[in-house]
């Protein structure tokens, strides 16, 4: 349990700093982000659930 609360503390760390960093970035990305369409985002947010299920399967081996 402890290594996971120890992951999400740092998912929310990294998904933090660009939004503290650049915030005015942020907003002209999310804009770009509303206008993709959704069979981009969908295909987008596979490879990344699949890029992190391959980096977790080579971190715990």
């Amino acid at each position: 349990m402890k290594l996971f609360l120890c992951v999400i503390g740092m998912v929310l760390i990294i998904e933090g700093l660009p939004y503290f960093a650049f915030p005015e970035k942020i907003k002209s990305y999310l804009m770009k982000v509303y206008e993709t369409p959704e069979h981009t985002l969908r295909i987008l947010g596979l490879v990344s659930i699949l890029a992190g299920l391959g980096l977790v399967y080579l971190g715990r081996h």
